[in-house]
């Protein structure tokens, strides 16, 4: 939170100075558990094959990945859920995106 607070102030300023700022988009998660139920493996997979290949149908989506239509369609909307992927206006999915940067706080230390 203090970071997305960060960010805005020192847009805020730049704006304010009459300088440009970059579009910035992120996402938060309430925890970890979080975070790795959104992109699982299979699912990370699925937005490589995305960048790899450009814009495709979930069914040829599904045969590049060699795996049930269902179970590919079922990510895409997960993923598409989450803004992590996006469907066009022909009914293509792609990945927008060129990062996908994850920044973890830890647990906070225990009192001795």
């Amino acid at each position: 939170m203090s970071a997305s607070l960060a960010r805005a102030s020192a847009a805020m300023k730049a704006a304010m100075q009459g300088k440009s700022v970059p579009p910035y988009f992120g996402v938060g998660f309430d925890d970890v558990g979080e975070l790795f139920s959104v992109f699982t493996p299979k699912r990370w997979e699925l937005i490589g094959a995305l960048r790899e290949c450009g814009a495709m149908t979930v069914a040829e989506l599904a045969r590049q990945l060699k795996r049930d239509y269902k179970n590919v369609y079922s990510d895409c909307e997960r993923l598409i859920e989450w803004m992590a992927i996006e469907k066009n206006e022909n009914g293509l999915v792609f990945a927008p995106y060129d990062e996908i940067v994850v920044d973890l706080k830890l647990p906070d230390r225990r009192a001795a």
